[in-house]
């Protein structure tokens, strides 16, 4: 089983794969994008647990608290973007 951290970076990678990259370098993707994908499906088991953890370690936002597949399949996820390298490496 993975751990929260590993998840969270899987989940960054999916939605960067399944997302449109905005101007700013953010990543948006709707919910019912990333829930109905079958490979995120095979990735994680409680992908609405890896997105408040993710929200929690302010590594992307979303309107609400808990996503809920049919009703909240429009809402926008949005990964934010990464620091640059050089700015991480300091």
């Amino acid at each position: 089983m993975m751990n929260v951290e590993e998840e969270v970076e899987r989940l960054k990678e999916e939605i960067r794969r399944l997302g449109r990259e905005q101007d700013d370098g953010s990543v948006k993707v709707t919910f019912g994008v990333l829930f109905n994908d079958d490979r995120c499906a095979n990735i994680f088991e409680a992908l609405v647990g890896t997105l408040r953890a993710a929200k929690r370690r302010k590594v992307l936002t979303y309107d609400g608290e808990l996503l809920l597949q049919g009703v909240h399949d429009n809402v926008e996820i949005v990964l934010k973007p990464s620091p640059p390298a050089a700015a991480a490496a300091t």
